[in-house]
């Protein structure tokens, strides 16, 4: 989002307008990055890379001892990123990544382990992503990601993270599977519910907070369609490259753009000019 939401320690006068969900500012005692296009960028590459990694290991490896690597490097992640004082690209995107791949788990572990459909699975999701939210806003008075400078504060963004994987992989499933859309069409389902938050927030008097969310939300969805559609065969609808290649690739890409932002953040006050 291009700016906080009125009351937030950071707001800017009332009498802008939002800009949008790429742009803004982050305040030095928050422990996340600066929403920005680069933010867009690799918050889509590791739902990508958290959809075909699971699909890759549950077959290579079994599923239970996916799950427990997933676990394992979810665990270990987040530790470090409680551990830090302050916003550091690589301890925060290896955090996320982590709560991708974990959160892909969850959601497919639930139907492949247990049998659950998705669109149970999904509607289950959606409650716990709305429970989420109702306890960090009844508690903060407040859900934007410019405040989080709290423990308690970013427990309750990780907490609502962490449900907004398990929910647009469900989602993504329901619409590729269980309703026989196919990946290639639900790319261009999402890209849409992904674009219209954008576009509310440029041209409406829509909540910064409530459009940046629902973007959030569907980076999931619309990251793991595409990851899919290039990795799964074509019997199934995709064009097959294989999903443990599409995981590499993305891995790739995904340390690239940290390491872009690693450069960003360490570089001398004044070198550049301040962001708009």
């Amino acid at each position: 989002m291009s700016h906080p939401a009125p009351g937030d320690p950071a707001a800017p006068d009332r009498s802008r307008r939002p800009s949008g969900p790429p742009s803004g500012l982050r305040p030095a005692a928050s422990k996340v990055p600066e929403i920005t296009l680069g933010f867009w960028v690799a918050k889509l590459l590791t739902t990508g890379m958290g959809e075909t990694t699971w699909d890759w290991s549950a077959i290579a490896l079994g599923p239970v001892p996916a799950i427990c690597l997933s676990g394992l490097g979810f665990v270990l992640a987040l530790g470090l990123q409680l551990r830090e004082r302050a916003y550091r690209p690589w301890v925060y995107w290896f955090a996320v990544l982590m709560v991708s791949v974990f959160g892909t788990t969850c959601a497919d572990a639930v139907h492949v382990v247990l049998g659950v459909p998705y669109a149970v699975s999904t509607v289950a999701f959606l409650l716990a992503v709305l429970a989420a939210f109702g306890v960090w806003y009844r508690v903060e008075g407040t859900l934007s990601i410019h405040t989080i400078d709290t423990r308690r504060r970013e427990l309750s963004y990780w907490t609502a993270v962490i449900m907004t994987f398990a929910l647009g992989t469900a989602l993504g499933d329901l619409t590729a599977t269980t309703l026989g859309i196919g990946y290639a069409a639900s790319i261009v389902i999402f890209g849409v519910l992904f674009a219209l938050p954008f576009a509310a927030a440029r041209w409406t008097s829509a909540s910064a907070v409530g459009t940046f969310w629902v973007a959030y939300v569907m980076t999931r969805p619309f990251g793991a369609s595409v990851a899919d559609w290039v990795g799964v065969p074509a019997v199934r609808g995709g064009v097959g490259i294989g999903t443990g290649w599409v995981s590499l690739v993305v891995l790739l890409a995904i340390v690239g753009v940290v390491l872009g932002f690693e450069i960003r953040v360490r570089r001398p006050a004044g070198s550049t000019s301040p962001a708009a």
